[in-house]
């Protein structure tokens, strides 16, 4: 007997949804010829790559025209204006290896761009912003523009956009596009504060915390590195934004390799970023509002970032267990060939709207409440007055059980405000096990610090299906 397609209403779903499920059953959508994935042909498309020859003209002629200041930098301006040259007409050519390859190795030249001004510290600001936007702007045009580089005889074979059982596509624009936006804001907030470090500018205004901000960038924990750390965030912001832009609606399945590398950015890699900027009160005693903001930037695209992961994930262990080679489907992806074991569900219709940006993340009240709790153990010690270790205590855990709530907003994240329990559980105890903390301070943290392990149990409403991975949210 055939599954019903109807809602708890009784009506059918969208004819979109239906022809996603019959997919999902083995059988590819009418009119759709092909998926471009990461192997899209782009043989037609040859304008990018005459425009990255003009951005290496750009490079090569920019010796003349800019103050450098550096010959470092200018020895690898002239060189990464060649090689951009030299890899543009590959990318062109008939030669069908070094039309695959050379798009891709120029990416790397235009990521060097994004990184060199930071390793020889760029005297001027000139030198900074122009190897910036050029970098950025080679990757685009080396292999965003043109669609992913496709090797010679290799193609995707068609297949569903929205993964096995699920009510959504992950990987779809809607669900992209704040990711993107948030990334650019944390870009620009990053590189003014890294102007500020490679001295173009003299001060920076911080409308909250005063110097605070000067203080943070000018400390021995930010000279400990040997680049500027703001401009490694910058670095890293540009590469996200980038990255969003990569790949087809599908490429949970068809780029696993790009869903993998674009996870580890965002997910352990901002959290270790979050963690640190935390920590400023401790290390440096200072607060750094344009850190703080990039950080809320940058925990919000946590949240929004790990449905994708975790359907490209999903897929992976999928073709695995069907006996495909999870080598070749990593790098190239692919798609099931038996789809079946999991409950027909009704698929949201593939279009653009605010709402389809946040489907997967519910706002269940108690993390909510989890993430106020958060908040105020951050401001305890100056509403409260405790001093010294107690006082620390608040600022870290505080930030860290806000963290930890946000993280868990998305359906498939809700594991985590478990991790709360141990952090509530340690506000409960600090004050007795730290000092500095006032008879007023000890009794906020233990109501907050019980708080936060009762509103960690309830699960709260899940909105969305996720196919295998259903048991996992618990």
């Amino acid at each position: 007997m055939p599954p019903d397609h109807t809602d708890h209403a009784g009506h059918a779903p969208p004819a979109s949804a239906q022809r996603v499920e019959a997919a999902h059953a083995g059988m590819s959508h009418p009119g759709k010829e092909h998926a471009p994935g990461m192997m899209m042909a782009h043989g037609g498309t040859v304008w990018p790559h005459f425009a990255n020859m003009i951005l290496g003209l750009w490079l090569v002629t920019g010796v003349f025209a800019l103050e450098y200041r550096s010959a470092a930098l200018q020895v690898s301006d002239v060189v990464s204006g060649a090689l951009v040259i030299v890899l543009a007409i590959l990318s062109v050519s008939r030669w069908g290896w070094f039309k695959f390859w050379s798009p891709w190795v120029n990416s790397l030249v235009g990521l060097w761009l994004l990184f060199a001004p930071l390793v020889f510290w760029a005297p001027t600001s000139a030198i900074y912003n122009n190897d910036t936007l050029v970098g950025a702007l080679v990757i685009v045009f080396a292999i965003l523009a043109p669609g992913m580089p496709m090797a010679a005889g290799m193609s995707m074979e068609p297949g569903p956009d929205v993964p096995l059982g699920w009510s959504y596509n992950p990987s779809s624009w809607p669900q992209r596009a704040p990711i993107i936006a948030l990334a650019l804001v944390g870009f620009f907030l990053s590189r003014q504060m890294t102007s500020f470090q490679l001295q173009h500018i003299a001060s920076l205004t911080d409308p909250f915390f005063g110097l605070g901000t000067m203080r943070v960038l000018t400390s021995d924990v930010s000279r400990a590195f040997p680049i500027p750390d703001a401009g490694l965030g910058a670095f890293a912001y540009m590469v996200e934004f980038l990255m969003g832009f990569m790949g087809d609606k599908a490429r949970w399945r068809t780029m696993p390799w790009m869903v993998t590398f674009f996870g580890i950015l965002v997910v352990p890699l901002g959290v270790v970023s979050i963690t640190l900027i935390v920590l400023q009160p401790l290390a440096v005693g200072a607060w750094c509002s344009p850190c703080l903001i990039a950080a809320a930037a940058m925990l919000v695209m946590i949240a929004l970032t790990l449905d994708e992961v975790v359907a490209m994930l999903q897929f992976l262990v999928q073709a695995r267990r069907e006996g495909q080679s999870l080598w070749q489907v990593f790098w190239m992806g692919g798609m099931l060939h038996k789809a079946t074991g999991t409950a027909a569900v009704t698929v949201r219709p593939d279009g653009v709207s605010p709402v389809a940006m946040i489907w997967g993340v519910e706002l269940p009240w108690n993390l909510l409440v989890s993430v106020a709790v958060g908040l105020w153990l951050m401001f305890t010690p100056a509403a409260l007055g405790s001093i010294g270790t107690a006082a620390h205590s608040d600022h870290l855990v505080g930030a860290l059980i806000v963290t930890a709530a946000v993280i868990a907003l998305p359906d498939v994240g809700r594991a985590a405000r478990f991790i709360n329990i141990l952090f509530g559980a340690w506000v409960i105890a600090a004050p007795w096990l730290t000092g500095g903390a006032t008879s007023v301070s000890r009794w906020s943290d233990m109501i907050a610090g019980a708080l936060v392990i009762l509103l960690s149990f309830p699960r709260g409403k899940i909105g969305e299906r996720y196919g295998d991975f259903q048991r996992y949210i618990r």
